[in-house]
């Protein structure tokens, strides 16, 4: 399928009122089919893809900046024309034109691209990849990741010449170069890093956070913190097509009504993190053009401390699971954009997930299990939300609290700042709150890996169970299909049953485009790819 066409358009002279909005002074403005413009709500906080703290918000920069030794391929959105989505299943070079994997699966090796430079002109080698991964494994921010998939020594790397990188494993980890696929081993311009690096930062994190270091098919120009960012088409760019459009002017407009006005008004190009009922107020409206995509591994849930009474008996997570008013939240909440994780089958037969739990709403069911467990007359409990989760956190709250005040629960609703609910989480303090979270890679058990095993905070519901322990363990190199399937549906089946997640729905990423923007491919970390994206 052929993604893009590259049309030569004549140049406006010039710059429009967004672009002076953007501080982009004329006499550098492009032409208007050479700019893609961008409204996003919130701003970059580093350039680095490994940088400590680093917000979802930077991957917009990072990503685009700097190109990875492998990525994911990507596939088109069923139903949905011009769109496309990563394809978890199809990993293919990237700055290494290709790469093997020797029989036994322990050895990767990489041939660099031929031709490819960085920024400044430097040719893309070896060297460079082995000081971009032994960065990567040292960093606080990736290597906890990185070593799901095996990676965690610089021992690991080997330049074998100049064109040519060796990945070692301590045994075949299927997890290994989804890894690589991610944000944060970029391969970056060592020599230039390097030029800043000292004993006391011997990876540069102080200058990469404001400086860009890559070889990716743009380069920053512009970068105002929570106001802009422009970013400049590389034209030697060797990874893939040279995008299509020269510029992309990125805005920070942290208003949503003011990023609908302006999607509205067809100021913008690309419009990002409008609420539920903007975006249907636009598709009622039938314009403009809104797509909206689910991410496959990205839930919303109701966190239950399965370790912190009363919540510790599963009858009692099970009864507040049937009190849900589902159905309601999905349509009065979300609009119904998005992917319902809610009235599935008891029954497993697929090693798929997140897939939706066996629950609704079913009021009586949720009394029986209370007084099954003791507590016919309920109890009293907190329900905290994020403020950061907006617009739809407190609605949520609000209906949870009804729901369970009718079968004797009677809530307290607590609102912390987003800081102080990392550090809650991480202390397993909260009793019942909103759970955001997204997996990095898409198999099944990487995903219970993470959710219902981890001792970190995306454990969200403080799961504690032997079983799932083991088939963790078990599933990360399992080989045999047959086997890993069912210990699969297993890990699924205790989900179902012990509930310390209430999952409830997967929400799309809907983004407002213009009539003229193209190749629209929604990737994993859920922020902008704009490699594919061209204008007309």
């Amino acid at each position: 399928m052929k993604r893009r066409e590259f049309l030569n358009v004549a140049a406006m002279s010039g710059a429009s009122l967004l672009g002076l909005r953007m501080g982009i002074a004329p006499a550098n403005a492009q032409g208007r089919n050479d700019v893609i413009r961008v409204l996003l709500e919130d701003s970059p906080n580093t350039f680095d893809p490994s940088g400590t703290g680093y917000n979802p918000a930077s991957c917009n920069i990072s990503w685009n900046v700097y190109d990875r030794l492998v990525t994911f391929g990507v596939k088109p959105v069923e139903g949905k024309e011009d769109a496309f989505i990563y394809d978890y299943s199809n990993i293919v070079g990237q700055a290494a034109e290709s790469y093997e994997v020797s029989e036994d699966g322990t050895t990767i090796t990489f041939k660099m691209r031929d031709g490819a430079t960085f920024h400044d002109g430097r040719p893309v080698t070896a060297h460079d990849a082995k000081w971009s991964l032994d960065r990567a494994v040292s960093m606080p921010t990736s290597k906890a990741q990185l070593g799901t998939g095996s990676l965690t020594s610089p021992d690991q790397f080997t330049v074998v010449d100049d064109m040519t990188f060796q990945i070692t494993l301590p045994q075949a980890d299927r997890f290994t170069l989804p890894n690589l696929c991610i944000l944060f081993p970029a391969i970056i311009n060592s020599e230039l890093a390097k030029e800043h690096a000292n004993d006391d930062d011997p990876w540069a994190e102080a200058w990469l956070k404001t400086n860009e270091a890559g070889g990716g098919p743009f380069t920053v120009s512009r970068y105002v913190a929570d106001q802009q960012f422009v970013l400049d088409r590389f034209a030697d760019w060797q990874s893939g097509d040279v995008p299509g459009q020269a510029r992309v002017m990125a805005q920070i407009v942290p208003v949503a009504s003011s990023r609908r006005a302006s999607a509205e008004r067809g100021e913008a190009d690309l419009v990002r993190e409008l609420s539920g009922r903007d975006i249907k107020d636009m598709i009622d409206a039938g314009e403009p053009r809104v797509l909206g995509i689910s991410n496959p591994a990205r839930m919303v849930s109701i966190a239950l401390n399965s370790e912190m009474a009363p919540f510790d008996n599963k009858l009692v997570r099970q009864a507040v699971a049937y009190a849900v008013p589902y159905e309601e939240m999905f349509a009065s909440v979300l609009y119904s954009r998005g992917t319902p994780l809610y009235g599935g089958s008891e029954e497993t037969t697929e090693a798929v997930y997140p897939q939706p739990l066996p629950y609704a709403q079913d009021l009586e069911k949720a009394k029986t299990l209370l007084a099954e467990a003791g507590m016919a007359d309920g109890f009293e409990t907190t329900f905290t939300i994020d403020s950061s989760l907006g617009t739809t956190a407190e609605p949520i709250a609000i209906l949870m609290q009804e729901a369970l005040g009718k079968i004797g629960i009677t809530v307290k609703i607590e609102k912390v700042p987003s800081a102080q609910m990392g550090q809650l989480q991480t202390d397993r303090a909260l009793p019942m709150y909103i759970a955001v979270g997204g997996a990095w890679l898409a198999d099944p058990d990487y995903f219970f890996r993470i959710f219902y095993n981890s001792t970190r905070r995306w454990n969200y519901g403080n799961y504690q169970n032997d079983e799932m322990s083991k088939l963790v363990e078990e599933t990360r190199f399992e080989t045999d299909e047959e086997v890993y399937k069912a210990k699969v549906i297993r890990m699924i089946e205790l989900a179902k049953e012990d509930v310390p997640l209430i999952m409830l729905w997967s929400p799309f990423q809907d983004t407002v485009l213009s009539g003229a923007i193209h190749g629209y491919e929604y990737m994993f970390h859920g922020q902008i790819e704009l490699r594919p994206l061209y204008k007309s």
